[in-house]
């Protein structure tokens, strides 16, 4: 039974009814949040986002049946667990924050497609060197805003009166919003040699660091397609060398069985035994 009951989660078929159970869930969730929509059919949103919950708590159930303790095993599955589980947290449903972690639902799509469960695999393999990225990247700012503070800090004591706030500024200018005309500019009105301190700082973030951390990601991203590749190819190949043992052990067998008598010998024979 248990194997039956794996073989059948484990179906195209039984993945995608679940992927459209999600996705049908995240839109009853967005509609939650429409005070007319609620007024007009709110019992129905209900009822159904109820509906969907309890075909979520099957699923885990089927599965720790079918899996026992090796549920457990897989990183997707106590994902799965932990999601579905916030929304039977005992007053799920009257909390505002519980209530507006159930919209985390939705994040089981990554769980059942696999094409997102590679992105995400690759995000977190790319962690290790991102860590790096960002030490290296925090003792830039942290370098910048000592600096901008000392420099900027009387003047325009808003954006950099002190290290936090330096800090924070520094940040919107890596990220290239109103950098030059929002704060570059003005700075640069009562400092004219600002630009000095900004450019650099602007060409070693924005255009050096932050397209490490995109190259380390998309790095980590095609070593999970290879492996994904090699794993398939040895699949195949193991299926291929079965099916010759497979071929090669029917062929032993002919070989060993008894040749048929030819039409002299089978006359012979009879003669023999004939009384």
């Amino acid at each position: 039974m248990r194997d039956r009951l794996a073989r059948l989660l484990e179906r195209a078929a039984t993945r995608n009814t679940i992927m459209g159970v999600i996705l049908v869930n995240a839109v009853l969730l967005g509609m939650e949040t429409s005070d007319r929509l609620m007024a007009q059919a709110g019992d129905v949103i209900v009822s159904l986002d109820k509906l969907c919950l309890a075909i979520f708590v099957t699923e885990i159930g089927a599965k720790l049946i079918a899996y026992r303790f090796g549920f457990f095993r897989s990183g997707w599955n106590i994902f799965d667990f932990l999601i579905v589980g916030i929304s039977l947290v005992p007053g799920a449903q009257t909390l505002s924050v519980l209530r507006a972690l159930r919209i985390l639902r939705l994040l089981r799509v990554i769980s059942v497609a696999p094409r997102l469960r590679r992105v995400v695999e690759g995000f977190i393999t790319a962690l290790p060197g991102m860590g790096s990225v960002f030490l290296l990247m925090g003792m830039i700012f942290y370098i910048g805003a000592v600096m901008a503070t000392k420099l900027f800090g009387d003047s325009f004591p808003d954006w950099f009166g002190t290290l936090g706030q330096s800090a924070y500024s520094l940040f919107q200018i890596m990220t290239l919003e109103s950098w030059s005309m929002g704060i570059v500019r003005p700075v640069m009105e009562v400092y004219p040699y600002a630009w000095a301190f900004f450019v650099p700082f602007i060409m070693v973030t924005t255009f050096a660091v932050v397209n490490l951390l995109v190259g380390l990601i998309v790095n980590s991203m095609q070593d999970a397609h290879h492996e994904e590749d090699v794993q398939r190819t040895d699949a195949y190949r193991d299926e291929v060398l079965a099916r010759l043992e497979a071929i090669e052990a029917r062929l032993v067998a002919r070989e060993d069985a008894p040749k048929p008598l030819s039409r002299d010998e089978t006359a012979r024979k009879i003669a023999y035994d004939r009384p």
